[in-house]
Parts: C-alpha cells; structure tokens; sequence
C-alpha cells in the first residue's frame, strides 16, 4: 500500500511538504516553509499533522525556503531521521536555513518590543541555534547515485536547473515509479545545467506556480537593457524584485555583462 499526501504547496506556493507512506515507511519530500500573507504564514505555527518522530527520512529538491525552511522545527520537535539533500543543497541550505533562524528571531524580538504580537513574549518559530542542530542530519548524495531514504524506497536525483543543487526527485516503490519535479528552470540559465527531461514514470507531480504563462525564450537581456536605458533617460528609479538566492545573481551577472559591453549609462 502506497499513499501520496500533500501536505502544503497545495492551494497556494509555497510550504511544499508532501508525505509518501509505503508498506509502513514514512518519507516526506521537501519541508517548505509557508511565505507570503498572514494566514499562510500561520500554518507554520500548526501542529505538524503527523508525529515527526515517525518519519524515517526527509528527501530534500532544492535549498529555498519554501522546500527546505521548515525543517529545523521539525528537528526540534522530534524528528531524528536523515536528511537527504545533493551536495550543492546542502551548502546552501547551511546559509539560508541559519539566516532564517536569525531573521525569526529578530522579528519576535521586534514584536516583543513593540507589543503588538498576540503572544507574550512572541517567540521565533525557531532559532539561529535551531537551524544549525539540523544541518546536523544532512545526508548529501550526487546527482544520478540511488539512495533508500526507508525501506521499499529507492530515490535519484538529476538535474532541475533551477537553482544550484536543485533536483527532479525520482521515486521507485518496487515496480511503480513517480517524479516529483520540485522547481523546474529554464533551458537558458547562464551559469546552470539545463533540467534532465524525466523519460517513463507511472506519476509525475509538478508544481506548476507558471503553468499557465508563456516564458519568453530568447530576448529577455535585451528588454532588460532597454528597459534600464528608457527609464534613467527620465530620471527614473528601477526597481527589481527578485529572490534573494539565485534571481538576484543572475540579475547581476546580466547587469555586469551589459555594463561592460557598455550598453548601460553610468547612474
């Protein structure tokens, strides 16, 4: 008996949490934190729906919060297992996931000093110190090596040229195979590997945030050149939001390499 239950991700993008029970085993993939609005953001203080004691293995695709960011409150509330994740999501989730401790906390401290959080003292959803306690459990294997995160489980990574480390997840339960994309990218990423394409599987779950939407495939750098050169040619100002890990430096590296072929006016 095998069961698939999402337990985020779902009805919204983020905190993407989905558990695999196989023949007694327990397995979640990816331990997202929930973002964005309020009551979103509120699902991270609920009780977790299963004991995390009884996972035997947590499989992770990338190293952005909401697939990897949930994790030290999983650890610290019992969860003792492996954490398996590739090698280059591993280094990455030793920067975020403390970076997140520290940020948690600083925004409960900031609560407590303004008084306006509903608990007394506001306390972090976890800590700095919490964050490191589980990069303990990383367990980081290559791109194409089968692992067991449980018994009856067989798992490999291949590339999703997402962000560096990131990984299309294939699952095998004896005879019957699923993929789990995880993020995918883009065939035109400068500095990434391009995703592997998947070949058979029985299931395949994609996440599908842009799943109705078009990406252009070739011309971007230049609408961003003349975008910069329009708006400063009025004195305007150019805001880019952009994720902190991997966006921002590939928005970068584009800005640089304008600059030096000298598309790009000195602001």
């Amino acid at each position: 008996m095998t069961t698939l239950t999402p337990l985020g991700g779902v009805g919204t993008v983020t905190g993407s949490r989905h558990l695999v029970e196989h023949n007694g085993s327990r397995v979640l993939f990816d331990c997202g934190l929930f973002q964005g609005l309020k009551e979103l953001r509120e699902r991270n203080w609920a009780p977790f729906p299963i004991d995390p004691a009884s996972l035997d293995a947590i499989v992770i695709t990338h190293a952005h919060l909401d697939h990897c960011g949930y994790l030290p409150r999983l650890v610290k509330e019992g969860f003792r297992g492996p954490v398996f994740v590739t090698f280059d999501t591993g280094k990455l989730m030793s920067v975020v996931l403390p970076d997140s401790g520290r940020l948690l906390e600083e925004e409960a401290g900031y609560a407590n000093r303004q008084g306006f959080s509903r608990h007394h003292p506001a306390l972090a959803l976890y800590t700095e110190d919490d964050a490191w306690s589980a990069l303990d459990r990383l367990h980081p294997v290559g791109f194409g090596d089968t692992f067991s995160p449980a018994e009856g489980i067989e798992v490999q990574y291949t590339p999703a040229g997402h962000i560096l480390g990131s990984a299309v997840t294939r699952v095998r339960f004896g005879d019957v195979s699923m993929v789990l994309s995880g993020d995918l990218g883009r065939e035109e990423h400068p500095f990434l590997v391009s995703p592997a394409p998947i070949g058979e599987a029985d299931w395949v779950m994609v996440e599908s945030t842009y799943g109705d939407r078009q990406h252009l495939a070739n011309g971007t750098v230049e609408r961003l050149a003349d975008l910069i050169t329009r708006t400063a040619d009025r004195g305007g100002v150019v805001v880019i939001p952009a994720f902190a890990v991997d966006r921002t430096e590939v928005v970068l590296y584009h800005l640089h390499e304008l600059n030096r072929a000298g598309r790009l006016q000195p602001v």
